[in-house]
């Protein structure tokens, strides 16, 4: 288990704004940073991170948390695994107390396959670097490719021996479980024999944005007409091919830089690039692009620049995916070689200005780029050229911004010699399709959840502001961001003058805000009616008494996740305050020119309003209807708590008008 101290460490240098901007690209807003959603696909910037709080949240899907566990909920890394990583990140040193066989047991099966995987990336290296045959057969291959050592290492490429089990036999050895080798793909099991998948291949791990090692693409190197020319791992609980990029985790950063992304098909167009200076490039590997690939993309930046091989026939095949692109919002443009040329082999042989100013000079807008590519197949052909026009407009119909729509079919008239008016009304005809289909859609969906639609909706225009909740999620949130400050407040006292009788004297004394905030609660005996604001009002109280200081990431780490994910909720809302109309209904909100004191006094006056206000309506619904009936004694009950109510309005300086 990773000791304390490390945790304590790993809390103290980690910056949430710099983990999060590893896999979001991020943008001023104020003091705090926006970027687009990790969890959910969206157009608009709704994810927030906090510099000044070390915290951030997701307004679309309502996760939050601390830099952990961002890490927990984007990389679905356990606890330890992502002190772990942040530990990797910041160089800290990792001091671990021993675990026992049990606990070894326990580790969750995840985390199994990836320590599997990463044993074997670590293997295939070595065998590739140390072993006779490892350089002759595959060390020499790239070398041939023109890879470096320092490009070798980089990637973690490596070699599987030409032998049936060398790895499989390897791995048991150290104590890794048959179960997982076959559950990652590396080991085949049939029956009561074990062999190697990636038998005499030369292997590229492939990682996620994080680093971690999902599976591996395998290259044969013999002539072997039987055998695939690459092989990749099987689908797996650590390993989809359709959610992976080939090259993110060395590319996510020089992506959000340059806010541009290269796209290629292989793992050799990756290195090359990326050994040649240009590291923001990734493959789909040779699957057709998928939108949770896309999604990845999208993180870190809106444009991206696909890459062709120079064969005509390779350009036909890769532009059909590119549609989904479009659809996502993005801007695409691409990128074709010269004949016979591919990534690969143009980077190897370019100097890196070169290259750089050829792409610069080659990447087309893809709309242009397509419209030219299907004219020159139509070649004339009124048949041919009809069908490659519609192609063309049903790419267009994909791009969601209408502006972008229209300036497209202007330029595909120009460029397919046809009137704009013609293009106009096809793509017209294709959105009205596709609206008419969501339509149905939503139609079926509706009929099946028209008895849950119909109670939503009674609730929603039944549903009322809970004051109560709303009042006490305001008490939290003082107490979290000024609870150890020390302000001035009002202390109102009954003392006898020289008369004799009973007045108020008010004077000004000092007190941290949570010592206020606790002494008043204790003095009217109000316990919060909400289990999470109890417990974290508990909490709180608790740990001011008993620490001098308060530190938001040292305090977060104490709390259960729970009640992390609810305090974090409370903090990052503050941002989204202006959006709710909250003195209508009587929710105190701190004002830039409102002084601490006066924010926490009206806060606890308003939230005994409340409650006495409650109890008055209990007495009102206590009355004995009768005519006979004796209700004095309710009856001047109520009249003494509706004192206390003009007494709170005074002191709040405003005419309540009372809930009902």
């Amino acid at each position: 288990m990773i000791a304390q101290n490390t945790i304590d460490t790993v809390f103290e240098t980690a910056r949430v704004e710099e983990v999060i901007g590893d896999f979001v690209q991020l943008k001023r807003a104020g003091s705090n940073l926006k970027g687009l959603s990790p969890f959910v696909d969206e157009k608009s910037p709704s994810f927030m991170v906090s510099p000044v709080k070390q915290i951030w949240k997701d307004f679309s899907s309502g996760k939050g948390g601390n830099v952990v566990t961002f890490l927990m909920e984007h990389e679905h890394f356990s606890y330890p695994e992502a002190i772990r990583y942040l530990a990797r990140k910041y160089n800290i040193e990792i001091e671990e107390t021993e675990q026992s066989n049990e606990e070894k047991e326990e580790a969750n099966e995840k985390e199994s396959m990836y320590l599997v995987s990463e044993f074997a990336q670590q293997y295939f290296h070595n065998i590739l670097t140390l072993s006779e045959e490892g350089k002759a057969i595959g060390y020499s291959y790239f070398k041939e490719r023109g890879f470096t050592d320092e490009t070798i290492k980089k990637f973690g490429l490596g070699y599987s021996p030409e032998t049936w089990d060398a790895f499989t036999k390897e791995a048991l050895g150290k104590g890794y479980r048959l179960e997982y080798l076959d559950k990652t793909g590396l080991t085949i099991v049939k029956d009561d024999k074990q062999f190697d998948r990636f038998k005499g291949r030369v292997m590229f791990p492939i990682q996620s944005m994080s680093g971690r090692v999902l599976g591996f693409g395998g290259r044969i190197l013999t002539n072997d007409k039987k055998a695939a020319k690459y092989l990749n791992s099987p689908e797996s609980d650590i390993y989809h091919k359709s959610k992976v990029l080939y090259g993110i985790f060395h590319a996510k950063q020089a992506i959000a830089k340059q806010d541009n992304c290269y796209l290629v098909e292989g793992y050799t167009d990756v290195i090359q690039f990326n050994q040649a200076g240009i590291e923001n490039v990734v493959a789909s590997s040779g699957t057709a692009l998928t939108p949770d690939q896309i999604r990845l993309v999208n993180r870190l930046t809106k444009n991206i620049t696909v890459l062709f091989d120079g064969d005509a026939a390779g350009l036909r095949a890769s532009v059909r995916g590119v549609d989904l692109i479009l659809e996502a919002g993005m801007n695409v443009k691409v990128c074709s070689f010269p004949d016979g040329e591919d990534p690969d082999s143009f980077a190897k042989k370019t100097p890196y200005d070169e290259l750089v100013h050829y792409l610069d000079e080659n990447a087309k807008d893809f709309i242009q780029f397509k419209a030219s590519l299907l004219m020159r197949e139509a070649n004339n052909d009124p048949i041919k050229k009809a069908e490659l026009i519609r192609d063309m407009v049903t790419s267009i119909s994909k791009i969601p911004d209408r502006i972008k729509r229209e300036v497209y079919i202007q330029e595909c008239s120009r460029i397919m010699d046809i009137s704009e008016q013609v293009l106009v009304d096809t793509l017209a005809q294709m959105v009205q399709k596709d609206v008419a289909d969501a339509g149905k859609k939503l139609k079926q969906e509706q009929k099946e959840k028209v008895f849950e639609v119909v109670k939503n909706q009674e609730g929603i225009a039944a549903s009322k502001v809970d004051v109560q909740y709303e009042l006490e999620r305001k008490l939290i949130e003082i107490l979290l961001l000024y609870g150890n400050a020390v302000e001035e407040f009002e202390d109102v006292m009954l003392k006898t003058n020289e008369e004799g009788e009973m007045t108020e004297v008010s004077e000004m004394n000092n007190y941290k805000v949570y010592h206020r905030i606790y002494l008043s609660l204790q003095e009217d005996e109000v316990e919060l009616a909400n289990e999470s604001f109890r417990a974290i009002y508990n909490h709180l109280i608790n740990y001011y008494h008993q620490n001098e200081t308060f530190e938001m990431e040292q305090y977060l780490m104490r709390l259960e996740p729970e009640l992390a994910r609810e305090v974090t909720n409370i903090l990052m809302e503050e941002e989204r305050e202006s959006l709710h109309n909250w003195e209508v209904q009587q929710i105190i909100v701190k004002q830039k020119n409102q002084t601490i004191s006066q924010y926490v006094s009206e806060t606890i006056l308003t939230l005994r309003w409340f409650l006495v206000d409650r109890i008055i309506n209990d007495l009102k619904n206590s009355l004995n209807r009768e005519v006979t009936a004796d209700n004095s004694e309710i009856l001047m009950m109520a009249v003494d708590y509706q004192k206390l109510i003009n007494t709170f309005s005074k002191k709040l300086g405003r005419v309540m008008s009372r809930y009902s």
